[in-house]
């Protein structure tokens, strides 16, 4: 099971991730990622693994438990 985590200290909200992963990830009013807590199912795996490679500052990880 992946969960997806963000870094936000590293983020600089260019909310590519959000574009990427709608389902997933929305945008707070700022821009900086919100994301659903949980486990990631698996038809959205590999729409969570392009999001984490497009981050520009590499901010957003994906995690196994």
């Amino acid at each position: 099971m992946s969960r997806l985590v963000v870094d936000f200290i590293t983020c600089d909200a260019h909310g590519i991730c959000a574009e990427l992963l709608p389902e997933w990830i929305t945008l707070d009013d700022w821009g900086y990622p919100k994301l659903h807590t949980g486990a990631i199912p698996p038809e959205l795996l590999p729409h969570a693994r392009r999001a984490v490679a497009a981050c520009p500052t590499l901010a957003l990880h994906l995690r196994d438990h």
